[in-house]
Order: C-alpha cells, then structure tokens, then sequence
C-alpha cells in the first residue's frame, strides 16, 4: 500500500490511521484526510504528523486507496464531488453503513473498484470485526488491500454482500447489545451489595475475559460454558433464571430485527442509485 486517504475524519477513521501507523504499514506522509471540520485536521495533523486538505478532489488524486468515512446522509454529495476523479488503477472503500455497493458504483466512473466495509465500534480500541464484500470489478488483490487495512483494527471476514445486513444486525449492532448486558449485570451486582464502580469494573472485564478465552481457544460456547457450570451450583442456578426469562430468543431476536431492518435501509439507498455511467 502506497498512500492512503480518508474523506472523512470521524472516530472510525481516526481509528483506522492509527491502526495501520501502529503497525507500520504506512508513514504519517503516506495518509492524507479530508474533512469539513478544519479543527479535526488541525488535531490529527499534530497529534499523528498526516497530511490533511480540504479539497476531496486533491485528496483523491493523491491517493491510491481512498476510504470513504463518512455517513450514509453524505455520501450522496462526496460521490457526486469525487466521483469524477476516481481512476481506474484507484481503490474505493466505503464504510458508510448501509450503503450498498450498487449505489456507489452508479456514482462514480464505470468500472471503478469498490469495495464495501462493516466496522464496528471497538474498532477503535483495535478489536473491531469487520466483513468485507467486493464490488463487481474489484480484485483478489484489492481485497488483500482492503484487509490489511481494517486488520489493522481487529478481525476480518469476506462476505458475498448479501450477507452484510446480518452482519450489521450482529456485529455491526452487536456492541450495543453486549452494553446493555454489561449494564444489566452492573446492575445485578449493585443490587447484590456491591459499589456500582467495582460491579462495573467485574462486569466489563467478565464479559471482554470470556470473548477473549472464546476467540483464543476457539471452543464451543457451550463448552466453556460448562466448564463453569457445576451441578447444583450457583452458576447453573443464574442459567436457569436467564433461560427462563428467554434470553436465547431475545438475542437471536435482536440480531434478526436489527437485520431486517439494515435490508429496509438498504433497499432504500438501492432505489436511488442511478445508473452506471
């Protein structure tokens, strides 16, 4: 990878430059970001010596994978800005949720390589998920790019991009969900007698601890839930309340709803794409 861009310089994209110059596959001369805030380009000027510009247009003839991070209520007018200047040998990677990768290819030049990316938000503490899925011309190669980018914050999967609205409704929501439990069991532990900062604490560190043992040994949940689960003890006990309470269906529930409604979004996006030109 030779030079990188960013149009757009939000929270995801100021976690992805700072991934990749942690893991040295870029020099701070090698990114540029664009943004119409020029105190956010100030900041990231100083704090990781990158170029910054105003000018989309330059920014996109000055990079050969340009990333488009912003939201999907913009993408509309940057399209419509750079997509003159996109160039054939030029990769395009759109984190804007939702958008599908018809919609920008019908913006820009015919045959232009795109590529459409599904971060999540712990991306920017680099332990994000993130699924890939390539547009109509671009290559093995370009997603070897694109992976080494969002690598550069956490996992990554190529997915066909039918699939990215499950996984919008699991990973891309799935944060929020984890939060909600993580709030619930700080709950629980306040309710128990303990001081909300340290069952906040316990909390956190239960759920990251048994992502991580998951992730590292790569086990069955049901295993490792076993392991835990000794007869008669206190951890079968909590099981049982929360299966009695539906908490399988409730998040399986959630994931469903959460795709559903990716696909209303999406379809809306795809009736406006126009034509590839």
């Amino acid at each position: 990878m030779r030079t990188i861009g960013f149009i757009g310089a939000g929270n995801m994209a100021t976690a992805l430059l700072r991934g990749l110059l942690s893991a040295g596959q870029v020099s701070p001369e090698s990114i540029t970001a664009s943004d119409v805030r020029p105190e956010r380009l100030a900041e990231l000027s100083k704090a990781h010596g990158i170029r910054t510009t105003g000018d989309n247009g330059s920014l996109m003839r000055g990079c050969d994978v340009v990333v488009l991070a912003v939201k999907p209520q913009a993408i509309d007018s940057v399209l419509d800005e750079v997509g003159r200047h996109v160039r054939a040998e030029q990769l395009v990677v759109s984190i804007a949720a939702g958008v599908p990768l018809s919609h920008i290819e019908g913006r820009i030049a015919s045959g232009s390589r795109v590529i459409r990316a599904m971060p999540n938000t712990p991306a920017l503490v680099q332990a994000g998920a993130t699924a890939l899925a390539a547009g109509r011309c671009a290559t093995t190669e370009d997603i070897g790019i694109a992976r080494g980018v969002f690598e550069a914050v956490g996992r990554v999967v190529v997915l066909a991009e039918t699939q990215l609205d499950a996984v919008t409704g699991l990973s891309g929501s799935g944060p929020a969900f984890v939060m909600l439990m993580i709030e619930a069991m700080t709950d629980g532990g306040v309710k128990v007698g303990l001081p909300r900062d340290v069952a906040q604490i316990l909390a956190a560190q239960t759920v990251f601890g048994a992502a991580k043992l998951l992730v590292e040994t790569g086990e069955h949940p049901a295993r490792l839930k076993d392991m835990v689960t000794s007869p008669g003890g206190t951890t079968i006990a909590g099981v049982h309340a929360l299966e009695s309470h539906g908490v399988r269906s409730a998040f399986m529930d959630a994931v469903e709803v959460a795709t559903l409604r990716s696909a209303e979004l999406g379809r809306a996006l795809a009736a406006k794409a126009p034509t590839s030109s």
